[in-house]
């Protein structure tokens, strides 16, 4: 599996090194979870990896329990001597078989950050994260929306073309943004709110940039390894990369879109919108 070579390569030294655009991304969703004003208790924080996201709760007046799940051993452990200041208990489980591992109705909050493009059934993974939510509980995610790379993947295309005269896909295709509302609406979230954000990071060139998506262990949730590329098209594609693309200073910008999602389990106390014609004021009036 690939997060478990990328945490295992060098006794995870080298993945810590590129854990900027998960810190990042952690750091704006927390700030996100600090906006929610109630007792959360008990956060499962899925497909947590090493636990960028837990690494910044806190007890805010209470004791907070957090249940780190994910589906790679060695990611969940790579810091073993991390410090949190929240309770926490490591559980090596799959978010597609979330309900094996935690039990129904157990958690005021749900969290994932940056890690639901790894999985396959991404509806089936969202409905059995509401079934642990406690009623009126939060699901509260980040992960990579369909603008991810896109200055690698028209890098790529380009001197596909040129090179071996056709294109195939070679930068996963990632959700879009238009399809998370629906997605959370199927799965049966409430109240749903939605928006978007980027972080762009600068490189010296392509190669860098390949070598840092390996150790995140994303190149191949990211990047297509189907077909082998030979080496002239990867050359040329940095050459159009950096021609395209390319800063004033000679680096290459990579923009990581991220889509935030925040849906609530359904409860009997949360407002309801008004059945159509119970409304009092005339729009007519208003308007006169």
């Amino acid at each position: 599996m690939q997060k478990d070579r990328a945490a295992a390569f060098k006794d995870g030294k080298q993945s810590r090194t590129v854990d900027y655009v998960r810190n990042e991304v952690a750091d704006r969703l927390s700030e996100r979870f600090a906006d929610i004003k109630r007792e959360l208790r008990s956060v499962l924080d899925l497909g947590s990896g090493a636990g960028h996201f837990t690494q910044l709760l806190e007890n805010p007046g209470y004791e907070r329990k957090v249940t780190m799940l994910d589906l790679s051993h060695r990611m969940l452990h790579r810091d073993p001597d991390s410090e949190f200041e929240v309770s926490v208990n490591r559980v090596h489980g799959d978010e597609e078989r979330l309900l094996e591992s935690i039990p129904r109705n157990s958690q005021d909050a749900v969290v994932s950050c940056l890690s639901l493009h790894w999985v396959n059934d991404l509806p089936g993974a969202l409905i059995q994260a509401r079934e642990v939510l406690k009623p009126d509980g939060v699901f509260i995610g980040a992960m990579f929306g369909g603008e991810t790379l896109f200055e690698l993947r028209t890098a790529l295309q380009l001197a596909e073309t040129e090179r071996e005269g056709g294109i195939s896909p070679r930068v996963s295709p990632m959700t879009q943004t238009s399809d998370v509302s629906n997605l959370m609406a199927r799965a049966g979230f409430n109240l749903l709110t939605v928006d978007t954000d980027e972080v762009q990071v600068a490189y010296p060139s392509m190669w860098e940039l390949l070598e840092d998506l390996r150790d995140m262990g994303e190149s191949n949730a990211v990047v297509e390894r189907r077909h082998f590329l030979r080496r002239d098209t990867l050359l040329a594609a940095s050459s159009i990369y950096k021609a395209l693309h390319g800063n004033e200073d000679g680096s290459i910008p990579a923009t990581f879109e991220v889509v935030y999602m925040i849906g609530w389990k359904p409860d009997a106390s949360q407002p309801k919108p008004l059945e159509r014609g119970a409304g009092k004021t005339n729009l007519k009036d208003v308007l006169e």
